[in-house]
This record gives structure tokens, C-alpha cells and sequence, in this order.
């Protein structure tokens, strides 16, 4: 596919930002938004390995502050008090005083005013991929199906009585033609990808007991983030965690949490109820979640489409859309490393590259413009918010003004340029740094290292600004050198 050129854009004066849409207040449920500018949530690997916030996520949150987005939501943070890497977590009170240093930051550094949302999260385990031989020897749970297929296809009735060590030995040595006929289609996928939690894994206690764990979770995590100070919480109900797993066709859990439309938004709507009764009906609560899986036997637009006033009408404050990124069809990792679900054809629909067939730009408008036209069909004015792709004002304002959604949200545009809302604003978008789209940020978060991007390190500032570990990447956007002291 060749490169689609990035589109000409008219910047406007700032005579015409401040009579547009986009600069336009909106009240989102508790809170009221100064413009209709969104910066959804990105992982920037810069927490500690205990989850707490450092002095490098609160550069990188101030950072985005500066631009002065209407609302600010702080990266996928996670609800269980579990390892889980440099990620930011909030399950359990000790996060709270560094999550109250993050609000602290982008009040200060926003001048008041950007609202923060904190996006809290809950995934299920996933392994590396493992060298056949651990595999076979640590992993493997030796059944007695797994004697009588390896005797079967090497004709070998020994193996029916054999030690497991030997066992285990032996399927090591089978060519992968014999292999697929000893081992499960699941066992085969634990070996090519790394074993993965699923919701519908009912022989496990834990995943069965999640319709009774995660509302409790939920609700505890989004109670800390309000004490924290932030404004409000967005559910993540998207991409390829637990609870956009609940919300898919491919979830057939025969227990009343699957299988059935109502089914599967059954634990959702839980969730959204308790949290809602943990903080109170003066507190704004939304939800991201799916226009589209963009996989085999995944959930649609046409699901979106139901899924939205249900939201609503269950209290959500406001719905963002994504669409894609699941492990479904996930690209085989190397050894050693974890499946990450953006890397197959549903990996590119979230994050569209400009070497897509019509390139990225506005390519969910459409998706967004059904579901709010569902939302409006059943009498909700819940704010919706759209992404993907929008790099410049003339899209931004025709997606508000043809009833595509009701706040605008650019997360590679807002890393490429933090300050570019602001630009726009003050009627300066001939200096705004405009993305590529070449997913430079995505292949740096695949690695999990601290996320940059590489228009950063093209820019002939000198500030002294911190390196990434290996010194060769600026971890902070430039600053703004003309932009006014105040606003």
C-alpha cells in the first residue's frame, strides 16, 4: 500500500477558534469541560515497577497540560493490587497520595483549566512465549489423553505407562505434524503465543468468581481516584482486556455473564452500578469501549449501536469510542516475549498507519456518527467522544458539526504536539508539529519502553530535557518558545 499524504490543512485565526464548536464548553455528567478537546489515554511506561506515579509520569502528564485540553485521561490504570510492571495501579490506598501529586500537576500546569479522568483497568494473566522445552517440562499439564494420542501416533503402547519425564522428553522430540494431533488446539496456542487467561476459562475459580470480584474492584479503585482529586473515572471496556471480553460475541460463558446480547452486558452494567454507588451521582463516570472488534466471530457496529443506550440509560456520563486492537489476531510473538494485541488487522484498526487503504484520518467518524445517532434515537444526550486520525481543525470541527460525537479526542496528534490544541486556539496552527502516522509511538509501547515520538528529536531546541535509558530520545515533547506567558 503506498503512503497516503498527510492532508493540507487552513489553520484557523483565533477569532474563528473562538466562535468554533470545538472551543466550545460541554458539560460531561458532575463536570463541565472549558473546550470540547479530548486526549484519551496513552501508556507511557514511566510509572515505577510498583505502580506508582514518579517524577517522569508527572512531566509527562504536565507536559500535556500545557496544551490545555478540555479533558486529560491519565493512562489504563490498574484496579488489583497486583505486579504489573511499570503501570500505574490504584488498588490500593498507598497510590493515592502519587495519583493526588498527578491532579496536583495538571491543575497547576493547565492553569485550572483541563479536566483529568483517570481510566482504570482490569486484564487477566498472560505468559511469555515459551521455549518448547519449558514448555513440555513446567507448563504442560499432563493428562492421560495425552499418553494414549502420543502411543496412537507413534504406535508405541509403552507410552501409556511410561514416566513423565520421558513423556514429557519425548513430545519435545515430535515434529509438529505429530504434534498437532497429542496436543489441544488451546495447548497448541499456549505454545506458539504464551498461555492467556480467558473469561470463558470456567475451570478456573478465579475467572469464574469475576462477576462477583470485579464490581467490588471497580468500585474501590474509581472511590481511591476520587479522593485522589481527579474529576472523574472512564471504565475500560475496550481492546483486549476483561471486560471488553465480557462485552464480545466471542465471550459464550453459559453462566448468565456470556453467550446471550444481554448476557454479556450483564457484568458490565454491574460494574458501571457499583462504581456509580461507590461515588455518588455528583461525580462524572464514563466508559471506552468498541465500535467495532474487527475480528472473526467479534462484536460489530451493530452491537455498539445497542451497547450505547444501555450505557447511558444504566448512568454512564459520557461514552468514548475505539475499535479493534484484540489478541485474537494477534501476530506470533518471539520467544520470550508476550503477545500484544496490535499487531494483527484489528491492531491496525485502532491504530491506522498512512499506509491504510484512505489513510487514517477521520476513519471512525462514520462508526462514531451511528452510535450517537442511537444514542439520540433513544432520547440520551450523553457526550460522545470520537478518535482517530484527526490531525488538523477543519476535521475536527466538520466531525462536531455533522453529529459524528460531541468532543474530539487525538492521541497520536496530542504526542506528537502536546501544545496544539493551545496552537489552534490562539489562532497559531502554522506551528503546530503534526503527526506522521507512522506508529513510531505504538512500536516503542510494543516494546514496553517509555513511549516518545520521533518528531521530538527532529526539533533544534537545546532545553535540557530528560533522555530515555538508552540516551538517544528525548522522553519530553519540546516546549513552545512563543507561546504567550499567559492565556
Amino acid at each position: 500500500m503506498a503512503r497516503v499524504p498527510i492532508p493540507p490543512a487552513r489553520w484557523p485565526t483565533r477569532a474563528e477558534a473562538e466562535q468554533s464548536r470545538l472551543f466550545s464548553p460541554l458539560p460531561v455528567g458532575a463536570t463541565r469541560l472549558r473546550t470540547r478537546t479530548w486526549v484519551p489515554a496513552m501508556v507511557p511506561w514511566r510509572a515505577s515497577e510498583d505502580g506508582h506515579v514518579t517524577e517522569a509520569v508527572l512531566d509527562w502528564y504536565g507536559r500535556f497540560a500545557d496544551g490545555r485540553p478540555g479533558a486529560l485521561v491519565v493512562e489504563a490504570t490498574g484496579i488489583r493490587d497486583v505486579p504489573s510492571g511499570p503501570l500505574l495501579r490504584v488498588g490500593d490506598a498507598r497510590f493515592v497520595p502519587g495519583l493526588r501529586r498527578l491532579v496536583e500537576r495538571v491543575r497547576a500546569r493547565s492553569h485550572g483549566e483541563t479536566r483529568l479522568f483517570l481510566q482504570v483497568i482490569d486484564f487477566l494473566s498472560i505468559r511469555r512465549r515459551p521455549e518448547p522445552q519449558k514448555f513440555f517440562e513446567r507448563f504442560l499439564a499432563l493428562r492421560s489423553e495425552h499418553r494414549t494420542r502420543l502411543a496412537e501416533v507413534t504406535g508405541e503402547q509403552r507410552w501409556l505407562e511410561e514416566r513423565e519425564e520421558l513423556v514429557r522428553a519425548r513430545l519435545v522430540e515430535l515434529p509438529r505434524a505429530v504434534l498437532v494431533e497429542v496436543l489441544s488446539p488451546r495447548e497448541l496456542e499456549d505454545l506458539d503465543f504464551g498461555h492467556r487467561q480467558r473469561v470463558t476459562d470456567l475451570h478456573e475459580e478465579e475467572i469464574r468468581a469475576l462477576p462477583a470480584t470485579l464490581p467490588p474492584l471497580f468500585a474501590a479503585a474509581a472511590s481511591r481516584a476520587r479522593e485522589a482529586g481527579f474529576d472523574g473515572v472512564e471504565l475500560h471496556y475496550a481492546h483486549a482486556y476483561t471486560m471488553a471480553s465480557f462485552l464480545s460475541r466471542t465471550n459464550t460463558r453459559p453462566d448468565g455473564y456470556g453467550a446471550s446480547l444481554e448476557g454479556r452486558l450483564r457484568l458490565p452494567l454491574e460494574v458501571l452500578a457499583a462504581v456509580r454507588a461507590a461515588v455518588g451521582s455528583d461525580w462524572t463516570v464514563g466508559l471506552r469501549y468498541l465500535s467495532d472488534e474487527g475480528i472473526a466471530g467479534g462484536s460489530t457496529l451493530e452491537d455498539a449501536c445497542v451497547f450505547a443506550p444501555r450505557f447511558a440509560a444504566a448512568g454512564a456520563d459520557f461514552l468514548s469510542l475505539s475499535r479493534g486492537g484484540k489478541f485474537d489476531d494477534a501476530k506470533q510473538p518471539k520467544v520470550g516475549e508476550a503477545a500484544y494485541p496490535y499487531t494483527g488487522p484489528s491492531g491496525l484498526d485502532c491504530m491506522p498507519t498512512v499506509h491504510v487503504e484512505g489513510g487514517p484520518f477521520g476513519r471512525n467518524l462514520a462508526h462514531a456518527r451511528a452510535v450517537r445517532s442511537a444514542l439520540r434515537t433513544a432520547g440520551h444526550t450523553t457526550p460522545l467522544v470520537a478518535c482517530g486520525g484527526i490531525n488538523d481543525f477543519e476535521l475536527a470541527e466538520e466531525a462536531l458539526a455533522s453529529g459524528a460525537c460531541d468532543l474530539v479526542g487525538a492521541a497520536r496528534q496530542s504526542l506528537a504536539d502536546p501544545d496544539w490544541w493551545r496552537k489552534l486556539e490562539l489562532g497559531h496552527g502554522g506551528e503546530i508539529r503534526r503527526c506522521l502516522f507512522t506508529n513510531y509511538c505504538e512500536a516503542l509501547d510494543q516494546k514496553h519502553v517509555e513511549v516518545t515520538c520521533q518528531l521530538w528529536d527532529r526539533d533544534p531546541s537545546t532545553a535540557a530535557d530528560p533522555r530515555s535509558r538508552d540516551g538517544k530520545r528525548r522522553l519530553l515533547a519540546p516546549p513552545w518558545e512563543t507561546a504567550p506567558a499567559k492565556g
